[in-house]
């Protein structure tokens, strides 16, 4: 992937994000304060419920993004049809399934949740609608992982800018005039899915495939099957490490308290997206150089993307540690700081520690060699729900996320770096040198800038936290142009013990994932 390509992808997502996470600041409080705890509360439980229909996806867009980059980089164009028809077809009878469920869940939402009786009819339509939302979702979302898949994400990431615009003023259009949930839940489950049709039209022009019942084949299913049975894994442990609170929270606590940790959840989840829209560009990049056989750039992904990420993550986690509480009541009140804010603290740190190291997942992904990563994270999410349902009594909340915490720091601690880098034949200690010496020294100052910054005076608008920003950031910006014009920025040295032991490190990792 051409650096041009690679700064248009990472740019366009970056902006997308930012609209996004822009749209998410204006439009929370707004929701929150037209609409209220309780309500706010069942919108959080709603799209945190269906959520879990992602597992029905049972890892077939991942293997969509790998098997189209790999055979795109064979020019494997019957390849390519028998795979799209064949995930076509698996996608529409998930789809189905996914509003069967839609349709039990919402009948049984009554005894399953804690919602007051007289809310329980717009709860229940609300799973209807945001439950049919995502089944649609299903065979219209297979083509924005074709296209990432040709590493395109610029126009993936063009059509979630344009919903997400769209979402945002006809959301602000409804509340101005007195529409409440139910509405505001039709808009944004509408818009995501015209951002789906556009991406097929897209696709579809690019690959020129045809499309069928009759193209799809037993062979791809097969083929499909074999990678996506440890992303399904993965998936299943994504769901139950980070999708689970909610839950915990709503079966164990009022409704209303969903609200409180959903604030510092949500912030570490834009933090994760950032981190993410960067590191979406990897999976792609090394399943094309796995596929080349081409195992110095590999290493050369591993060490640049983690550092890359570290970067990015580095300075958006100083800003949040240290401004959080400003961040918080400025946002949504100040009458949420002290029940949300810890609950972002413990689950911003552990996050911090495995974003920095997002690179590392999305190699494995590449490479097609993720089934360890799948079985840790397995282990982990079921530690995850074991020590939140423990902690959730005595801590309340913040419980909740410290069970989540405790487990995804020991994986990004003790799993993640020692497995890449046998897996990649890099020294650990090297690894570590290169890919976070910068970050850790650039972010330094920032630090220092920002406790100095909050002494001047606390904020309490959108303008003073954004004048904050801007002025504790300054020390690490100046950081980074020093960097790039001195070409530390990305430049990776001798890692290996010695090509050989790349190679005999990758037949190694492979034996492994085939046993």
């Amino acid at each position: 992937m051409r650096k041009l390509e690679i700064i248009k992808n990472v740019g366009s997502s970056w902006f997308s994000l930012g609209v996004n996470v822009l749209v998410g600041i204006v439009l929370s409080p707004l929701i929150l304060h037209r609409l209220g705890n309780t309500a706010y509360g069942a919108w959080a439980l709603a799209f945190s419920v269906t959520g879990y229909y992602g597992l029905f996806d049972l890892g077939i867009r991942s293997s969509v993004i790998r098997y189209v980059s790999t055979y795109s980089a064979t020019n494997d164009r019957p390849g390519l049809e028998r795979l799209i028809n064949t995930s076509l077809a698996l996608y529409t009878v998930i789809g189905g399934a996914a509003m069967l469920a839609t349709l039990a869940l919402s009948a049984a939402a009554g005894w399953l949740f804690r919602i007051p009786p007289d809310f329980l009819p717009t709860a229940q339509i609300l799973f209807l609608m945001v439950g049919g939302g995502v089944a649609l979702g299903f065979p219209l979302g297979l083509f924005g992982g074709v296209l990432e898949g040709l590493g395109r994400f610029y126009e993936v990431n063009v059509t979630n800018l344009a919903a997400a615009l769209l979402r945002a003023a006809l959301v602000v259009l409804a509340l101005r005039h007195g529409y409440g949930l139910r509405m505001v839940a039709l808009i944004t489950v509408l818009t995501p899915l015209l951002a789906s049709v556009a991406r097929a039209g897209l696709a579809l022009r690019l690959l020129n495939v045809r499309l069928g019942w009759r193209y799809a084949e037993r062979g791809a299913l097969r083929e499909i099957g074999r990678y996506s049975a440890a992303s399904f894994a993965l998936m299943v442990a994504y769901k139950l490490r980070f999708k689970t609170d909610e839950l915990v929270i709503s079966a164990m606590l009022p409704i209303a308290a969903v609200t409180f940790f959903s604030i510092g959840d949500r912030l570490v989840d834009y933090t994760m997206e950032v981190v993410g829209s960067l590191a979406q560009i990897f999976v792609p990049m090394s399943g094309q150089s796995d596929a080349k056989g081409d195992a110095e750039r590999l290493r050369r992904i591993f060490i640049a993307g983690n550092r890359a990420c570290a970067l990015v993550v580095f300075p958006i986690t100083a800003t949040l540690i240290v401004l959080g509480r400003q961040i918080i009541t400025a946002w949504v009140g100040a009458s949420y700081v002290s029940a949300s804010y810890p609950v972002m603290l413990a689950l911003l740190i552990p996050s911090t520690i495995t974003l920095s190291q997002a690179a590392s997942t999305r190699i494995l992904y590449g490479m097609a060699r993720h089934r360890s990563l799948a079985w840790i994270s397995s282990l982990e999410a079921v530690a995850n729900v074991l020590l939140s349902v423990i902690l959730i009594r005595p801590l309340g909340i913040f419980g909740d996320a410290l069970g989540t915490a405790i487990p995804l720091a020991l994986t990004g601690i003790y799993f993640l770096p020692r497995h890449l880098c046998r897996l990649l034949g890099v020294r650990l200690w090297t690894f570590l040198r290169e890919a976070y010496t910068l970050p850790v020294l650039l972010v330094t100052p920032t630090v220092a800038s920002l406790i100095l910054v909050t002494r001047w005076f606390f904020a309490h608008t959108y303008w003073q936290v954004g004048m904050q920003i801007l002025i504790g950031l300054a020390p690490y910006a100046l950081g980074l142009a020093w960097a790039y014009h001195s070409g530390r920025l990305l430049r990776v040295q001798g890692t290996t013990t010695s090509p050989d032991a790349v190679d005999a490190a990758l037949l190694q990792g492979f034996q492994e994932e085939r046993r």
